[in-house]
């Protein structure tokens, strides 16, 4: 009888060794660097599965004894730079912060997982102790001299006046060649200004003036308001050093309850990883800050990723880019090399390095002039050329008249996406991107953006991020002060970018339903579409608001290029409707659209 028990208690221990095999490393806080008490603990590291748990409190971590490693990192600058936190390898890796806040100093990386699983980070606030930022008030415009009285920040900031420049940061040697990309935002609000254009800023001198005023001569096509605040990140092939957290090559991902107050690009960046969640996390401006950026660039972002995104009960706020961007990569045919092999090129200088496929993916081929997905085909093998260029063999024969200039895009690395109970306002660009033929989800938001809250827009022309669309849900949300940049915008927004050899006339996305939203908005734009095919526009209430200058007065509510299939069902519009086109179609769009039973207008 005593046998027949022996073994089930024997699996019962091992599983409990086995669950307990994990190594646990605690990390008390201390005052000064922390960085090479860290990497003497992470490189102690003996187990492929880890725990680190931090003691609540504030933990500052240099750059001088960092770990060097020479990165490509996706839409960021590739090059040599400085980790604090490396995991490569590891089958689980959880870090437990407590509440613990950690202040980055100068150009580092804070966090990269490569060929992890089963990464677990919680309970974390991340900032730096001088932000790498230049901003100031304007003071004075004078449009015919060509000049810019700002009082800039000093409190807080880092930056110096010479030889007629602005140097920022001005930390450890480093400082950016020119103040570059320059948006304006409102004092109050700490949104960017109404009615704002990007500017790519290079004065001809800088002059200082009594009380700390400095003037800057430049000539601009458009001046930013007095009493806004004018903000400068540096040139575009310097600012993205890199984002928070990136994540490559991975698997089962979780992110909960981490506070990024600030980041050298962007918040969180996953590049062919498998399975994320993002929860209840915040991008903010720290409490009580005169700043009025934090991350420089996304707050999330993911490239070629599969399995299912979980974006939920966040808040992405005064980002430099998108809330969100989701989308695959397309490389462009170089060579016909033989019957199954092709040389494909990256095309964006920031995609230099990424992997765009690996043995046994499957590959779809587009070719011009249609931009539809054609002929599907399975990865053999792929040999590097060099960061640009790489030989694709197939298992299969490739298509006979593949030509060079025609795309690949791999369909294996693409996700679903899901985005609930979040809110993303005041920052620059769109609070929502994706490009993925999967099912997407947008539901129960709260959504204001500078440009097109939601985009959808596959490209082959300069960023290369395919692709179109397949099922889309976007419901229950709510869109308040929307699309109020300078250049023209809608609530949602779908418009192909492809280049000049492929049909502009050829539908593209698909299966798009936009129902039940509650829009709230002083212009009129709500849906813009091109190439769209399969659109539904069902349930919503849009009220006509007077809280902002209108931008583009004169712009229809619904307008439609070149779709297919469009159906306006049981919408209600609130607001005088004078002198408003409601819906503009051309013929093409005209043939099949269906509207009915919609409440204030026809």
């Amino acid at each position: 009888m005593r046998l027949k028990f022996l073994v089930p208690i024997i699996f019962i221990l091992c599983l409990a060794f086995t669950a307990e095999a994990k190594e646990i490393i605690h990390i008390n806080n201390a005052e000064g660097d922390m960085t090479q008490i860290l990497r003497d603990k992470l490189n102690a590291i003996q187990d492929k599965e880890v725990k680190i748990i931090f003691e609540k409190g504030t933990y500052l971590f240099m750059p001088t004894y960092a770990m060097d490693k020479y990165c490509f990192i996706t839409n960021h600058g590739n090059g040599l730079k400085k980790i604090i936190f490396r995991f490569e390898n590891f089958t689980s890796v959880e870090i437990e912060g407590n509440g613990a806040k950690f202040i980055f100093h100068g150009q580092e990386a804070p966090f990269q997982f490569e060929k992890c699983k089963n990464v677990s980070v919680k309970n974390i606030t991340i900032d730096w102790d001088v932000p790498f930022s230049f901003q100031g008030d304007v003071l004075k415009v004078n449009k015919q001299e060509n000049w810019i009285d700002i009082k800039p920040y000093t409190k807080g900031f880092s930056w110096k006046l010479a030889k007629g420049r602005i140097m920022f940061p001005n930390i450890d040697g480093f400082h950016f060649d020119e103040l570059g990309s320059t948006l304006e935002f409102d004092k109050k609000s700490k949104a960017v200004g109404h009615g704002a254009w990007d500017f790519g800023s290079r004065p001809r001198w800088v002059e200082k003036r009594p009380n700390g005023v400095l003037r800057i001569h430049e000539e601009r096509k458009q001046y930013p308001k007095v009493g806004t605040i004018l903000h400068s990140k540096g040139g575009h092939g310097q600012n993205r050093y890199a984002p928070a957290f990136q994540v490559t090559t991975s698997s089962n991902i979780l992110f909960d309850q981490i506070t990024i107050h600030h980041a050298l690009g962007m918040g969180f960046l996953f590049e062919r990883t498998d399975g994320i969640s993002i929860l209840n996390s915040n991008i903010v401006l720290p409490e009580n800050s005169d700043r009025v950026v934090s991350t420089i660039a996304d707050a999330t972002h993911f490239a070629n990723c599969k399995g299912a995104i979980l974006i939920e009960n966040c808040r992405f706020e005064n980002m430099l880019d998108d809330g969100t961007n989701v989308h695959g990569t397309y490389v462009s045919v170089d060579k016909i090399i033989n019957s199954k092999t092709v040389r494909v090129k990256l095309q964006h200088f920031e995609q230099m390095g990424f992997e765009f496929t690996e043995a046994n993916d499957e590959v779809w081929f587009i070719q011009n002039p249609d931009p539809s997905r054609g002929p599907l085909n399975t990865v053999a093998k792929v040999t590097y050329v060099n960061d640009r260029y790489s030989d694709i063999t197939f298992k299969n024969a490739i298509p006979n008249n593949l030509a060079v200039g025609d795309i690949l895009e791999n369909k294996t690395w693409n996700p679903e996406f899901t985005m609930r109970g979040c809110t993303i306002r005041n920052h620059r660009a769109r609070n929502i991107i994706f490009k993925t033929p999967l099912k997407v989800v947008i539901e129960d938001n709260d959504l204001s953006s500078m440009m097109s809250s939601i985009l959808l827009r596959g490209e082959s022309y300069f960023w290369y991020e395919s692709g179109a669309v397949g099922d889309v849900l976007i419901q229950n949300n709510r869109f308040k002060y929307c699309a109020y940049s300078g250049s023209e915008h809608a609530v949602l927004r779908v418009t192909p970018r492809l280049g000049a050899s492929f049909d502009q006339s050829i539908t593209y996305d698909k299966n798009i339903r936009f129902v039940n939203n509650t829009i709230e908005n002083f212009d009129k734009r709500v849906v813009w579409a091109d190439r769209a095919e399969g659109l539904l526009i069902e349930g919503n209430t849009i009220t006509k608001t007077n809280d902002a200058e209108s931008l583009y007065p004169n712009a229809p509510v619904f307008e439609f290029e070149n779709c297919k299939d469009v159906k306006l069902y049981k919408n209600k519009y609130i607001g005088k409707v004078k002198n408003t086109i409601m819906v503009k179609t051309d013929a093409v769009s005209e043939e099949n659209i269906v509207v009915k039973r919609n409440k204030g207008f026809k």
